[in-house]
C-alpha cells in the first residue's frame, strides 16, 4: 500500500519512490505507469507524476513512446549478453590502470553496502553497487572512459534487478567486491584484470 507524499519536493520525493519500486523490481519490466493511476495512489497532481516520470524517463529507467503511457522497458537476455559484451573491455581497461592502487570512493561505497540492514530494500544495493564501479571508472581519469560507461549506466542499473536471484544473500555480494577491490589494489594487472573477468562472469552469468 501507497502512501500520499508530503509536499515539500513533491516531483523529487515521487521520482524517488518510483525508482526505488523499479530498482527493486516491485514494478516489474513490462509495467506501464499511467499518469492518472500514480497520482491517485500517491495523491498527488498529474503535472506533477508527469514530470517525475519524465525525470525517469531522462535516466534511462522508463521509456514513454508517442500516445502511450510510461512503462518500465524489459531487459532481455540478449540486452544483458550485449550490454556486457560492451562493459566487458571498458572494464578491463580500468583493470589495467588503476591495479596497485586503491579507490577510496569504491572503498566508501562498498562500506556502505555492508553497512545496508537486513530489510534495505534491493534498489539500496543497486545503488551502492554503481557508486562503487562508477568510483573504479572515475579513478582511471579517462574522461572519455567515464562518457562511455555512463552511457551504459541506465541499463545497466536495470539489469543489476535480475540480480537479485544471484546474490540472495547480500553478505555474498559484499565479500565478493571486497575480494575485487582486492584483487584490483594488490595488482599485478593481469591478476586484476582476471579478477574483473571472473566477477562480471559470475554476476552477469556470462561465460
Amino acid at each position: 500500500m501507497t502512501l500520499p507524499l508530503r509536499p515539500v519536493s513533491t516531483v523529487g520525493a515521487l521520482a524517488d519512490a518510483l525508482r526505488s519500486r523499479v530498482l527493486s523490481g516491485e514494478i516489474p519490466p513490462g509495467t506501464t505507469l499511467p499518469e492518472q493511476e500514480i497520482a491517485a495512489s500517491y495523491g498527488v497532481a498529474r503535472p506533477t507524476v508527469r514530470e517525475a516520470l519524465a525525470r525517469l524517463v531522462h535516466e534511462g529507467l522508463l521509456r514513454r513512446e508517442r500516445n502511450r503511457s510510461a512503462y518500465v522497458p524489459e531487459v532481455t537476455l540478449s540486452d544483458l549478453e550485449d550490454l556486457m559484451y560492451v562493459r566487458r573491455p571498458l572494464e578491463d581497461l580500468m583493470a589495467g590502470a588503476l591495479a596497485g592502487r586503491t579507490v577510496p570512493g569504491a572503498q566508501a561505497a562498498l562500506d556502505r553496502m555492508a553497512a545496508l540492514p537486513a530489510a534495505a530494500p534491493w534498489s539500496e544495493a543497486v545503488a551502492e553497487h554503481m557508486a562503487l564501479h562508477e568510483a573504479l571508472i572515475e579513478a582511471v581519469g579517462s574522461p572519455r572512459l567515464e562518457r562511455l560507461y555512463g552511457a551504459l549506466a541506465a541499463e545497466t542499473r536495470l539489469g543489476l534487478v535480475r540480480l537479485r536471484a544471484v546474490y540472495k544473500d547480500r553478505d555474498v555480494l559484499v565479500a565478493e567486491h571486497r575480494e575485487l577491490l582486492d584483487a584490483i589494489a594488490n595488482g599485478p594487472a593481469e591478476a586484476a584484470r582476471a579478477a574483473v573477468a571472473a566477477h562480471l562472469s559470475h554476476s552477469w552469468g556470462g561465460d
